[in-house]
């Protein structure tokens, strides 16, 4: 009998979000589920990895585990604490978040760096988001699809080239905030703009403290409309599905490295 594939499903919203129990659902359909995700709202936190204090892990249920770290944490975690996974997963599957990361979010999405965490210790690794923050059966049963064709596609991929694992995956996607997807679109990633400030409060013993960032820009204002990319595709009701790239060595500014090299007189 051939084994089930092994997915380690995580997120940035918390153990307890729905999004993330959706995800889960749609997965256990076709495959082994273990769930290790931070025990409370991690949003933003980006690729950050606990280094100066402990974590505390807990087993909520049987392959449901809870760390206070951030999402980052819990993949590395997962994958190197033995009394986790058992086994080593087939793909690291993150989401389904619960509002976009589509464009530049994908630097400060803790979503994208649980994904981009698994790939980095060489999994296929794929984030989910929904735009407009809430998870619907509809993101759930394709979030689902897409993680058995990108295991399918990764056995198929096996086969005619072998070394596979040493250039795995990491996809980013985005479900539109729509109720009825028009279809997929393969993106790059676009532009998303934002109304950035630093808005000054006060706390009830009268003393100030900073609240940092503004909402995201009004449809047409706030997003990249050129063809395609991930925002444009989901303002057209698509799921965008874009591929990352780990390097992010910029060839555009390789002359520029150059001259800064050069010898000094």
């Amino acid at each position: 009998m051939h084994q089930r594939p092994l997915l380690l499903v995580t997120n940035d919203d918390g153990v307890f979000a729905p999004g993330l129990e959706a995800l889960k659902t749609a997965c256990a359909r076709f495959a082994e589920v273990v769930v290790v995700a931070p025990e409370r709202n991690q949003s933003a936190n980006s690729h950050s990895v606990t280094l100066h204090r402990p974590l505390r892990h807990r087993v909520l249920s049987p392959g449901v585990h809870a760390l206070d770290g951030t999402p980052a944490d819990c993949v590395y975690v997962a994958l190197h604490h033995a009394e986790v996974l058992g086994r080593r997963p087939d793909a690291v599957v993150s989401g389904i978040n619960h509002g976009a990361n589509l464009g530049q979010d994908v630097y400060y999405s803790g979503t994208v760096a649980a994904a981009r965490e698994g790939t980095l210790r060489g999994l296929p690794s794929i984030a989910f988001s929904q735009c407009g923050g809430n998870v619907g059966a509809e993101a759930a049963a394709w979030a689902g699809r897409l993680v058995e064709r990108l295991l399918e596609h990764l056995v198929e991929r096996q086969v005619t080239s072998p070394d596979v694992a040493a250039s795995p995956p990491l996809i980013n996607v985005n479900f539109p905030e729509r109720a009825a997807f028009s279809g997929v679109s393969a993106t790059v990633l676009g532009l998303r703009r934002y109304g950035d400030q630093v808005t000054t409060r006060q706390d009830p013993r009268g003393h100030d403290y900073l609240w940092l960032g503004g909402p995201a820009l009004a449809t047409g204002a706030g997003i990249d409309d050129a063809p395609d990319t991930d925002t444009a595709a989901v303002a057209q009701g698509l799921v965008s599905v874009t591929a990352l790239c780990l390097n992010p060595t910029s060839e555009s500014h390789r002359a520029l490295a150059t001259h800064l090299a050069a010898p000094h007189p």
